[in-house]
């Protein structure tokens, strides 16, 4: 089964990972995704409600997203480094503490969005962080409060790049978007297919708007995922909830929604930041690539990860990072050893290192990782 006609407007972010890393790093305390309230819409197929949501066109907004995560991981405060805060390969310890809060813990976090203008702020006990895009002025701040920092990128424009090669060329377009459950919903819909059964559930009210759910369960039990939902908003098609359930499980192991949501533009003064007199500057350029290195449509694909399979039992394989000493014991420390390799194993997402310097992924049972390992 196909997506419906019609497309989400997505106009460019300007997301780069050095926004996007830090900023969901540091979050607050969350509640689940919830319904309330009796709601009766009117009654879509699965079909029909597929082509209602493909066919929604919002493009500003804001709102409160809320996340939580319970993937079932092992402690791996290991994987934080040194005691004077830097790891062994030059990343702090404090940020990898963040990056482990994010698939461990619970967030929450505003988020504002005009067309090419977008803001995501994180709020967390101590403070909160901000990524501004200023549409207006092409402007991209990351901003820290707790450290009182802040860090402008500078991107490059179209003249830049026409004095870089010599030919009318656009800035290049990050696939990064705002982590909401509508982009949730975008990526689940492109990836559509016939390993996966599609059903309509129980109509609900999510932020105070009724909302469809459409319920999306894996055709194959070679995989942890029981099933994705979503709850679709009846007027505007828009997701305003998802959340992934591990077979077997009766709660998610994944879930984010709206608690709060408004449709109309967000006052500009949102999405521009001026810094104090008290806050640290840093620029950073994001550079040009070489001509070689510019990212083309070949250039994307060999660049890509080695998919294996496909659907819901899909194993993606990565080259395994050069770890000394110390890093390969922290990760020993976290995994279990396999027939031909160590793997990490959540509710949802398998990892192994296999003894012969790769990396698969997938979310999928450890045997699917040592098959595919052993082919």
């Amino acid at each position: 089964m196909k997506p419906g006609p019609g497309s989400r407007v997505r106009r460019p972010l300007l997301w780069t990972s050095v926004v996007v890393v830090p900023l969901l790093a540091g979050a607050a305390v969350a509640v689940p995704m919830a319904a309330s309230g009796a709601v009766d819409l009117p009654d879509k197929s699965p079909e029909e409600l597929i082509e209602f949501a493909g066919a929604s066109e919002i493009d500003a907004l804001s709102g409160t997203i809320e996340q939580r995560s319970e993937l079932g991981l092992p402690d791996l405060g290991a994987l934080t480094g040194s005691p004077d805060g830097d790891s062994a390969d030059g990343v702090s310890s404090a940020q990898l503490d963040d990056l482990i809060s994010l698939v461990t813990g619970s967030h929450t976090a505003k988020v504002y969005l005009d067309g090419d203008s977008a803001r995501l702020q994180v709020l967390d006990q101590l403070g909160e962080r901000n990524v501004y895009v200023d549409g207006a002025t092409g402007e991209v701040w990351y901003v820290d409060s707790e450290s009182q920092s802040a860090t402008k990128l500078v991107l490059p424009d179209e003249d830049d790049l026409r004095d870089a090669y010599g030919e009318d060329v656009a800035p290049a377009e990050p696939d990064d978007a705002l982590p909401t459950p509508d982009e949730m919903l975008d990526q689940a819909l492109a990836r559509l297919d016939e390993s996966t059964e599609v059903t309509v559930g129980t109509d609900a009210r999510i932020a105070g708007r009724e909302a469809y759910e459409l319920i999306l369960s894996p055709r194959t039990d070679d995989t942890l995922v029981g099933d994705v939902r979503f709850a679709v908003d009846g007027e505007t098609g828009v997701a305003l909830a998802a959340s992934v359930t591990a077979r077997g499980a009766t709660e998610p192991a994944f879930q984010i929604a709206f608690t709060q949501v408004d449709f109309s533009a967000p006052d500009a003064s949102v999405f521009s930041f001026e810094p104090g007199a008290d806050v640290a500057v840093t620029e950073k350029d994001v550079p040009l690539p070489s001509k070689d290195e510019r990212v083309g449509p070949s250039t994307r694909e060999a660049a890509a990860p080695t998919v294996i399979g496909e659907g819901w039992s899909a194993v993606i394989e990565l080259p395994k990072p050069e770890l000394d000493a110390e890093q390969q014991a922290m990760l020993d420390g976290v995994t279990t050893a396999v027939d031909g390799g160590r793997v990490l194993q959540t509710s949802l997402v398998s990892v192994m290192v296999t003894d012969d310097g790769r990396i698969l992924a997938g979310a999928v049972p450890t045997q699917r990782l040592v098959d595919v390992a052993g082919r």
